[in-house]
């Protein structure tokens, strides 16, 4: 009887491991690291106004 329990132990943590696992292989996923999303890159010019001296 023992040995029918332990199975089923077995078998619970094992089904609990692959859920655990999946769902921290989707978040890495959905965050970007293993999605291989590049970055893109946004050329920004910021340039001050002329100074007018009205006096």
């Amino acid at each position: 009887m023992s040995e029918g329990k332990s199975v089923a132990n077995n078998l619970i943590w094992a089904v609990a491991m692959i859920i655990i696992v999946g769902m921290v292989a989707g978040a890495l996923y959905y965050g970007g690291i293993l999605s291989g999303k590049k970055k893109h890159e946004v050329d920004v010019e910021v340039s001050v106004p002329g100074v007018t001296n009205s006096r």
